[in-house]
């Protein structure tokens, strides 16, 4: 993948449209540009112009709208051209064609944002954010996506990277003047930053859990006794007829799963097979199905119908998730039941409670998640929470080797976590530590 290359594709997604955008970018942008639209002006810099495009035989393919970007002034940092061209399956083809007849080749998937990526106009968590924002299926993914395409998750890296590297600077003084007792690194001065290190890295990594239900969506599962209702608020949650309903006890006997939304959060429901003992092999595989589904979830809904009580179900949840229980089929209930029971009160057949019920898993699965995407950023990926629990063991040890007046072995140990962060952004530079020496104390006397 040769970074020198001129390269180009279709940045529009394939089918039936009015417009599609064809983009070529690269060093021969221009002059392969220039022998497919004869008329198009290059000094002119993102003016979009409207030509003709024409293949290597002559013969016209399109009128099109032409922008010139310049580099650096571009997505990718290299100079580039948007030819949109009118929409469907040949047109946009047949442009692409000539663009590689003109002497460009085509694009491998991900390339141009990974030039940008090279180029210095994105890091890589940006670059995963481009991806994150065209992937969303809920507005809230799309915020979140946002903020760190707007760099929020970066920004919090960088600064604490710079700490890691200030307090490099701190220790390297140490060691190569130690006999200026009287400089401005106090020993306990190294372990004060680094222990604030920890205890920033350590409320980042509790951001992992909320990033990645954001982007994975959260899991929600449907359980209780048969005939409980599961199936009928499963549809009423979805809005649409997903799960078979009928009055006959263990009709449902395999999970299904759907994507949906509450509060513009992304939620994958599952209802699930009731509950019960059975000697019904076919019923009690079901059971077996919604026991692993319960083990996975986020929040249990446990529905119950007022008959058969309130309490929670024979059956152990094997990690501690969120069970909400539900009286569902509350139309039936006599009111004054409601304020004696902790449960929510639902009816699919009425609506009533329904609007409640997703407000409810819309603040205790995501209640936290724009305050702390936008403070900050969120850890979304599990590449993110590996190197952060690796920078977190390297300043660990850190700590431990300055309190034990270790200084090289804990300046190591910093650098160890240091590399964790670069890996997360895209910066390699171990030299830079050197400059902050220099910059911040009056060593060339």
């Amino acid at each position: 993948m040769p970074n020198g290359s001129t390269i180009v594709a279709v940045a529009t997604a394939p089918g039936l449209g009015a417009i599609a955008v064809v983009r070529l970018a690269g060093p021969e942008a221009f002059p392969v540009a220039q022998q497919l639209a004869p008329a198009l002006e290059g000094g002119r810099p993102r003016e979009a112009q409207l030509v003709a495009l024409v293949g290597s035989d002559g013969e016209a393919i399109d009128q099109a709208l032409v922008t010139c970007f310049p580099a650096p002034h571009s997505f990718t940092g290299d100079d580039t051209v948007e030819f949109s061209v009118h929409g469907g399956a040949l047109v946009p083809g047949l442009v692409v064609a000539a663009i590689v007849a003109a002497g460009a080749r085509m694009a491998e998937p991900g390339e141009f944002t990974r030039r940008a990526v090279l180029n210095g106009k994105l890091d890589l968590l940006q670059a995963e954010a481009v991806g994150d924002l065209i992937s969303a299926t809920a507005p809230g993914q799309a915020r979140v996506a946002l903020r760190q395409l707007d760099g929020a998750l970066s920004r919090r890296i960088a600064a604490l990277r710079e700490e890691m590297l200030q307090t490099q600077a701190l220790l390297a003084y140490a060691v190569d003047f130690p006999e200026e007792d009287d400089g401005p690194v106090a020993p306990e001065r190294p372990v004060a930053a680094v222990r604030g290190l920890i205890a920033q890295l350590e409320g980042l990594l509790a951001t992992a859990a909320d990033g990645e239900r954001v982007r994975q969506g959260a899991l929600v599962v449907l359980a209780g006794p048969p005939n409980a209702g599961k199936s009928t608020l499963f549809n009423a949650l979805l809005g649409s007829e997903r799960a078979l309903v009928t009055e006959i006890p263990g009709t449902t006997r395999d999970a299904i799963e759907a994507d949906t939304t509450v509060g513009g959060w992304p939620v994958r429901l599952v209802d699930t097979a009731g509950l019960r003992d059975s000697h019904d092999r076919l019923e009690a595989m079901g059971v077996e199905v919604s026991l692993r589904y319960l083990a996975a979830a986020d929040i249990v809904l446990y529905c119950n119908e007022l008959a058969e009580g309130t309490k929670r179900s024979e059956y152990s949840f094997s990690h501690s998730c969120e069970v909400v229980p539900l009286v569902t089929k509350s139309d039936r209930s006599v009111g004054v039941l409601r304020g004696t029971t902790n449960s929510t009160f639902v009816s699919s057949h009425t609506g009533d409670g329904i609007a409640d019920l997703r407000r409810l898993l819309a603040e205790r699965l995501f209640g936290a998640v724009g305050r702390t995407a936008d403070d900050g950023g969120l850890l979304t990926r599990a590449r993110h929470r590996a190197a952060i629990e690796t920078g977190l063991v390297a300043l660990r040890l850190a700590h431990a080797e300055l309190g034990a007046g270790e200084v090289v072995l804990g300046a190591h140990q910093l650098q160890e976590a240091v590399v964790a962060l670069d890996g997360l952004i895209g910066v390699v530079d171990r030299e830079e530590v050197f400059d902050r020496v220099f910059a911040g104390f009056c060593i060339g006397k």
